[in-house]
This record gives C-alpha cells, structure tokens and sequence, in this order.
C-alpha cells in the first residue's frame, strides 16, 4: 500500500484527514477506522502530512489565529469581501440570504427560547456584527451584546388557508426581506405558532457572517443554551478559542505577508485559457441576474447507489468523484467542449481554532477536467 492508495481507501470509508501542523487530525463514521488503517496511518504519518500540506496548500504562518483586541480586529476575511462587493454592486439583495426552519412539536417556553438567542449572540460575535466603510475600506463593526428579537407571530385560528400554508408563505417572504449589512440586523428570528404545541423557528441570516456548516452549530448551540435555560441536563458549551474577526484578521496578515504569491504561482496555470462554458439553453440569459432559480430533487434507488458506490470503489474513488465524472460527461454531451471546469464548494475549515466559530469560510474550489480523446467513463474517473 502507498499513501495514495491508503487516502482512497480512507475516502470510501468516509473517513477524513486533515493536517494540523506537525498533527494529522482524523474523522471518521463509527467503526470506519478499523486498527489496520490506524496502524497504515501511523507508518505513513510524515508522508500523509507532506501530502496533505502539498494538496491543501494550506495557510500557516506558524502560529495560527489569536484573539486580538477589539481594535485590532476590524478587517474583513477575504470571503467577506466577496460578498461585499456583491452587495456594493446590488445593494440588499436577497440572493445571499440564508434561511432555515425547524417544525417544533411539544410545549415550548418561548421566553427562554428569547434567552437562548441572546446568549448565542453573546457567544458568537458575527451574529451581531455588521459592516461599515472605514477609511481604507469596508470594516467589521461588532455591536456590544444586547437583546436578541423574537418576532412572533399566531397562524393559528385567524387564517383563511390553512397555518402551515400561511407558514410557507412567511418563510418565504422572510427570506426575500433585503438585508442592509451597514445598520444590521443580519441575523433574525422568527417564531411562528401554528397551534398551542406546534411552533416553526425560522432563521435568515445574511451569507456574510454565516454558512451551511454554521447553521449546524446554530442549532446545537442554541438547543444546549435552551436546555441550560430550561435546567435540564445538557451538554455545557465550552469557551470558544477566538472569534471570526480574529481569524480574518489572521488570514489577512498571512496572506499580505507573502503567503499569497505561491498560492497565485498554483492556481494561474491551473486555470489558464479556461473557457466559459456554453449550454444550449430554452431561455436568454437576462443581462442582469434575478436569482429566480430552482430546484430539482431526484431519489436515486438504492441498487443504483450501490453500483455507483462500487464502481467508484473499483477505481478508487469516492461516490462524490463518481458522480462529478458522470456530470461532466453531460455537460460535455450537451457543450461539445472538451474543457470542462465545475465549482464545487469547500467547507475551507482547515483549522481546528475555527471549527467551532459561525461565520463565513465556505469556498468554491474550481475542478477542471480534460475530456479530449473519447477515454472509456472508467478511465476519465482514473
């Protein structure tokens, strides 16, 4: 076995590795890592690590993030200046609106559930951050911890559709309310009440102080700060590390240092001559874009995941490779190009300091492929 042989078994058992330093860090589903990949992974440390360090291309100037005094911390994570200019460009468009909502069913004490919000925008300072111009560009401005709104509103009795009819039509006229990032708030909450005992907890949070991976910790903190309101026995959240602005501070100061430029050396020839792709499409582009997409779901059946899962395990890929190649492969069929790139988003938590902290990371990493030479499906997912 050899390191990239040892990677792709580790991969189709779902298991991840992540250089932390000099450390390798290990995730991995219950009873995935069985002791022979724990003994493969010690013997290939140091080669996993060069790897690792290699492929991610990761930032580290040695130290990692630290909290920093309150005025040191003004800068925006180069992410967050993505979306600003977006917003700069479109201002209060709900196109980077995050929403979700959670049905509850049984007894629910709405004041401490008020509580819980505001302690979980004591905690996380991006929940009460907004941005301002500064006079050498745009700054982050943390508000001081104050009381989180709950805006509640009764469905139940007075409406002439049903309440979760109702439900739907406020989520989503929720999410189309425009955000302003300069007077805030980013982050609001909604409670709808459909019956005495049957709630739905709607959040919207602008994309610039959150993402999919914060929404998760959202919800476990707020249900462990909901428990410790409500003295049941939960589980007690531990202090965080740092705070967003703290890393993006860091990320500033590495990448302004020189950590940059070898990162730009990478990606230039990766993505040089890289055309656009052209779909034959039923509608026009419109000049200006409306956001007005949707949606498709499909349930593969079972025995078809099965065979993908073990095609890509024959040629020592992951389902998500698997799936990638196929795709590209329409998207050749239909373009006729032989230079096919996809956007895949990354979570780009290469820290553990930050795996705790909502806040703006995700990425899109470019995945470019060559399909020239008519290659049989198996040897272009090699």
């Amino acid at each position: 076995m050899n390191v990239a042989e040892l990677l792709s078994r580790l991969g189709q058992r779902g298991i991840q590795v992540r250089a932390m330093g000099d450390r390798l860090r290990v995730s991995a589903p219950p009873g995935a890592l069985t002791e022979e990949l724990q003994a493969a992974i010690a013997e290939y440390k140091q080669e996993l690590l060069s790897r690792l360090a290699l492929e991610n291309l990761q930032l580290d100037d040695g130290e990692g993030p630290k909290p920093l005094p309150n005025e040191d911390r003004l800068q925006l994570s180069y992410a967050q200046q993505r979306l600003w200019f977006h917003d700069q460009l479109a201002p209060g468009n709900p196109g980077f609106n995050i929403a979700t909502a959670t049905r509850l069913h049984g007894a629910l004490d709405v004041a401490a559930l008020e509580d819980s919000l505001t302690r979980l925008a004591e905690r996380h300072e991006s929940l009460r951050t907004v941005f301002a111009e500064g006079k050498d560009g745009p700054v982050q401005v943390i508000n001081a911890p104050g009381r989180v709104a709950l805006s509640l509103t009764d469905l139940g009795g007075a409406c002439a559709t049903s309440p979760l009819a109702e439900a739907r039509r406020t989520i989503v006229e929720e999410f189309r309310r425009p955000m302003d990032l300069r007077r805030g708030p980013l982050f609001r909450a909604h409670l709808l009440r459909l019956a005495s005992e049957d709630h739905v907890l709607l959040f919207v949070l602008h994309h610039i102080i959150a993402d999919g991976w914060s929404i998760d910790l959202l919800n476990r903190d707020l249900t462990a700060l909901y428990d410790a309101c409500r003295q049941r026995p939960s589980t007690e959240l531990p202090e965080l590390p740092l705070q967003y602005a703290d890393f993006a501070t860091w990320q500033r100061r590495s990448l302004e240092s020189g950590a940059l430029e070898p990162l730009l050396e990478y990606w230039r020839p990766k993505l040089s001559k890289l055309r656009t792709l052209d779909l034959p499409t039923d509608h026009v582009r419109p000049a200006v874009q409306t956001y007005r997409g949707g949606q498709e779901e499909l349930l593969l059946p079972p025995t078809l995941v099965e065979g993908l899962e073990n095609l890509g395990r024959e040629n020592r890929a992951t389902l998500f490779m698997t799936l990638l190649a196929a795709f590209k492969v329409l998207l050749y069929r239909y373009s006729g190009q032989e230079d096919i790139a996809v956007g895949a988003p990354i979570a780009s938590r290469t820290r553990s300091e930050v795996e705790e902290l909502i806040g703006f990371f995700v990425n899109t990493l470019v995945l470019r492929t060559d399909l020239s030479g008519d290659l049989p499906f198996r040897e272009l997912l090699s």
